[in-house]
């Protein structure tokens, strides 16, 4: 058996966040949830919620008293800023006593997650997951109102992976030995294009879904009418239309470091289709 130990989860109202704190529950860990606002975070019973801010380093001193993993993202704020307080933070987790630590990988560099690589106190672990399942959930509206995806690059592949099996990994990490120093790919255990991620989600609601083939073109002014930021927009057509190997080749991480096989997209689907059923 595990020793009980206590997490203090960063992010933890987002989509990774909160499967880290369902994990690390599910294990018989202690967890403690930082959220900007408590009175409108929703977690668990047996989650204590403390308030802080990652762009306010002094704010998270009392939140560190007796922790001894933390789980960190790398952009803080309403504007999802990259950090740039990464060194004072890790200063207060060792001086806290702080022996683990994961980073949630942003897609790219960041000085948050710079100083995490470059602090040789504590054993870190970069987590980096491919594209997440719940992405699908964009399709919902389009599903219900209309029965249709519309989407670019419908061969495109993806190891698309379940945002829980990311929580899974963190958990093991934050809690037990032989992952410091780590980098690790999470993908899901299969390699899928849109149209079988369309198929399984039709089967899981039990419905006709068409697959409408945008042109760039079309995807771009879609997009540009969701609001999306021109920076994002340029990372969706890159993304999807030449997507990188790391994004198409399953890794095996998630068997690897926790016992079990990685959860499939069918799975993910049947877990959310209420989601994409017409609503009476």
């Amino acid at each position: 058996m595990t020793q009980t130990q206590k997490i203090l989860v960063t992010g933890a109202t987002g989509t990774v966040g909160r499967q880290v704190v369902a994990e690390l529950l599910a294990r018989g860990h202690a967890v403690r949830a930082l959220t900007r606002d408590a009175v409108k975070a929703a977690f668990p019973d047996g989650v204590e919620v403390v308030e802080g801010d990652l762009t306010d380093p002094g704010s998270l001193a009392p939140a560190l008293e007796g922790i001894t993993g933390l789980h960190l993202i790398t952009f803080g704020g309403a504007a999802f800023t990259p950090l740039e307080t990464g060194p004072r933070i890790l200063e207060l987790a060792r001086s806290a006593g702080v022996r683990r630590i994961t980073v949630l990988h942003g897609g790219g560099p960041t000085p948050l997650e710079d100083a995490v690589r470059g602090d040789d106190a504590v054993s870190w672990t970069v987590l980096m997951p491919v594209e997440f399942m719940a992405n699908a959930l964009e399709w919902a509206d389009g599903i219900r109102s209309a029965g249709e995806v519309r989407e670019p690059f419908v061969e495109r592949l993806s190891a698309m992976v379940h945002e829980g099996d990311i929580g899974a990994v963190a958990a093991v990490a934050l809690t037990e030995e032989g992952h410091a120093g780590q980098e690790y790919v999470i993908t899901g255990p299969e390699v899928l294009t849109v149209g079988d991620k369309v198929k399984a989600v039709a089967a899981a609601a039990d419905r006709e879904i068409a697959l409408v083939e945008l042109t760039e073109e079309q995807a771009v002014a879609q997009w540009r009418a969701a609001y999306l930021p021109e920076d994002v927009i340029g990372f969706l057509l890159e993304a999807y239309g030449n997507t990188p190997e790391v994004g198409r080749t399953v890794s095996g991480t998630v068997e690897k470091v926790t016992g079990r096989p990685a959860r499939t997209f069918a799975r993910w689907a049947d877990e959310h289709a209420d989601v994409f059923r017409k609503r009476a």
